[in-house]
């Protein structure tokens, strides 16, 4: 609101000291107008921007694509941060800024952090072996690994989230950390440490507990100590299922028929690797941190985000990906730090561009979503470059064509959304998989069969369609296909262990 106090102006004869007053005035009032206008234009371009971002994640929202909570800095500075769905369905409570997510992967940043600090207290070394810190780990494994590996996910020790039936059979009960190591200690290294990256819950579980047995304190009590609290950092923690958590966003994942809870998860589980929970708020203190040495002091801080192994499109770092990437729609790029996570019914995104000092955090709490597409359009809006909108998804079209009119309309209306509507239009392949699998599980196995080929013909590069195709054609007898969509998922992505599995299942029959 604007308030005027100029005072009234009177007329009166003016003396040539006076008209000498008068002009110098009038300069006075040039000038403060012409400030007036650059900063007023400087508020309206931060505002368009704003209203930009709010209209891209409303239609987010509107289009079942994000249910969170989002937060925006330039320059250093919060511009925008909202909350969108609910962080309890049942009982309609709005997410807000201040609503606790799980976070998954992005706890691996925090691990790292912990452990140079280790480093810089002389109690560890990135050269160590696992076995300097844990004498009764296997030795095999063990005296070849080092901190380093575990850090960049260069160690070679298969991910316990991949082991074939664990979300069924193990991923509810609770363990120990020193217990839960056990699961995979033994286990044939994937390749001789540092010589590849895979990507391994396991390698930074084992962070956690070589944190604990150096410290001798719990790996939450650590956390709490050397980041949370100096940071001030108050709705960030070690998620535990049976406190009360004031503030916590509930997990879902979508289903055909909308959204349903998320499958229980034993946060023991994820422990270091992915159990920690924080608001986009929270989250903005963090990356405020990293600009500073409260933490960390420069030199040792910046082995953080030092792009050691070529990997995920870009780099890694320690608990970082580092990556050039896109400014909207565009083919100009920026130097991004950034690594998301997913977790049971979450998945979330921390990008940081350090150059401006800027920040996009988005926290979703139904499953798996494009973030990435989101947190790149929100790029473009923030360095004035082409942005696309989002899309609504075929899949929500095709399935309501196929459950009233049969498969060969649903297949229709795909071709015809694909073909002649794609500007509003576009595949998801996570949703075209969910509605595969409901047909699937309802019995309709050549319905389930002709969605998940349209997936492939979408994705031909994606190892999760063919595996997928494969199961199917393996629910229908169809041996020798079920083992070339198999080999090829396998092909296109060596870790899948639940592919692996099938290929040996079908080929001793």
């Amino acid at each position: 609101m604007h308030n005027d106090d100029t005072p009234k102006t009177r007329i009166r004869k003016e003396t040539p000291v006076m008209k000498s007053h008068t002009v110098s005035i009038a300069r006075l009032l040039f000038l403060t107008a012409v400030i007036s206008f650059f900063l007023t234009g400087n508020r309206g371009a931060a505002q368009t921007k704003v209203d930009k971002i709010d209209r891209l994640m409303t239609l987010c929202y509107e289009y079942g694509q994000f249910n969170g909570t989002v937060l925006v800095a330039e320059h250093g500075k919060v511009i925008y941060k909202k909350g969108f769905g609910f962080a309890n369905m049942e009982w309609k409570i709005p997410n807000q800024p201040d609503t606790k997510f799980r976070l998954g992967s992005i706890t691996k940043q925090f691990t790292s952090m912990l452990i140079l600090q280790l480093v810089e207290q002389g109690k560890l070394k990135l050269d160590g072996k696992v076995t300097d810190y844990l004498p009764d780990y296997p030795k095999k494994n063990g005296d070849k690994i080092t901190i380093h590996h575990l850090l960049t996910h260069t160690s070679g020790v298969p991910g316990y989230t991949e082991f074939p039936n664990f979300f069924r059979d193990r991923s509810r009960n609770p363990s120990t950390p020193q217990e839960f190591v056990k699961l995979f200690a033994d286990s044939a290294l994937l390749f001789e440490p540092g010589t590849r990256f895979s990507y391994s819950n396991s390698g930074y579980f084992l962070l956690g507990v070589i944190i604990e047995k150096i410290t001798g304190k719990p790996y939450e009590e650590v956390l709490q100590e050397n980041i949370l609290t100096p940071l001030n950092m108050a709705s960030t923690g070690y998620d535990q299922y049976g406190a009360i958590l004031n503030k916590r966003a509930a997990g879902y994942e979508k289903d055909v028929l909308g959204f349903v809870n998320a499958p229980y998860l034993d946060m023991s589980l994820p422990y270091s690797a992915g159990a920690l929970y924080s608001s986009v708020e929270d989250l903005y203190l963090w990356d405020q941190a990293l600009y500073t040495e409260k933490l960390l002091p420069g030199k040792t801080k910046e082995l953080l985000f030092n792009p050691y192994i070529p990997a995920l499109g870009g780099g890694y770092g320690y608990g970082w990906v580092i990556a050039k990437v896109p400014l909207g729609h565009s083919n100009d790029s920026v130097m991004v730090i950034e690594h998301g996570g997913g977790i049971n019914g979450f998945n979330t995104l921390i990008s940081r561009i350090p150059s401006k000092r800027d920040l996009i955090v988005l926290l979703n709490n139904t499953g798996g979503t494009r973030l990435g597409q989101m947190s790149r359009a929100i790029r473009g809006i923030l360095y004035d470059k082409p942005y696309d909108l989002p899309k609504r998804s075929i899949a929500d079209s095709v399935h309501a064509a196929i459950q009233q009119r049969g498969l060969a309309a649903g297949l229709a209306l795909y071709r015809d959304l694909k073909e002649r509507h794609a500007d509003t239009f576009e595949v998801l392949e996570n949703e075209l998989n969910i509605y595969g699998y409901r047909l699937l599980q309802a019995g309709k196995v050549k319905e389930a069969i002709e969605v998940f080929k349209l997936n492939v013909e979408a994705f031909p590069k994606s190892s999760n369609v063919y595996d997928s195709l494969g199961e199917a054609y393996m629910v229908n007898g169809d041996k020798e296909l079920a083992i070339k969509n198999y080999q090829k998922s396998v092909e296109l992505n060596p870790r899948n262990v639940g592919g692996i599995e099938a290929l040996k299942k079908l080929q001793t029959k």
